[in-house]
């Protein structure tokens, strides 16, 4: 058999065909792709570690069922912000009450389609990647909480005059807001 005179053809991750490239250039390749996203990932772990270290915070201090004052709620700001400790096996706002499995599966889910999607939902850019750093932080946020203890712990607890806004945590503002941003620039840039 006769030795080929073309360069060696080698076919990277993402499916591109290089040549000659060595382990060294794959491996910055490697590297460059996950810099590619890196504004996600940090916002991403930022959502995930105020959440769970809040969280810890409230769980070490207040006993699970803690709501309202006359149970001891602690009091932020007189008759608007109150710090409770509540155990949510729902979805936001309660939804899907004792399908605490289910919701974890289906995390498990909408991060593996955003990853396989990341291309189509427009990850590479910054605002994209803002919202759904925010959005992926708390679906990691909620589901380490399904999974260590077979509910959400929701500690923030609003009150507007004789209203009561559905208690909630870090991880549901990072995903409510992530998801507003995605919907707005999305709107602005539908292409």
């Amino acid at each position: 058999m006769k030795p080929s005179l073309q360069p060696r053809k080698d076919t990277s991750i993402d499916g591109t065909a290089t040549l000659g490239q060595s382990k060294i250039e794959n491996q910055k390749s490697k590297i460059q792709r996950l810099l590619a996203y890196r504004l996600l990932l940090v916002l991403a772990l930022t959502v995930f570690v105020l959440d769970q270290v809040t969280k810890a915070w409230i769980d070490a201090r207040l006993p699970l069922g803690t709501y309202g004052l006359a149970r001891g709620a602690i009091e932020v700001i007189p008759g608007f912000f109150h710090l409770v400790h509540v155990g949510n096996t729902g979805a936001a706002w309660s939804l899907f009450t004792g399908k605490s499995f289910f919701l974890a599966l289906l995390a498990c889910a909408t991060l593996g389609a955003i990853y396989l999607w990341r291309r189509a939902l427009g990850l590479q850019n910054r605002t994209a990647q803002l919202a759904f750093g925010l959005l992926c932080g708390g679906i990691v946020g909620n589901l380490v909480d399904r999974l260590l203890h077979g509910h959400v712990i929701d500690f923030i607890d609003l009150h507007f005059g004789a209203y009561v806004y559905p208690t909630f945590n870090i991880a549901d503002a990072g995903i409510c807001i992530g998801v507003a941003i995605y919907l707005w620039h999305s709107l602005r840039h539908p292409d």
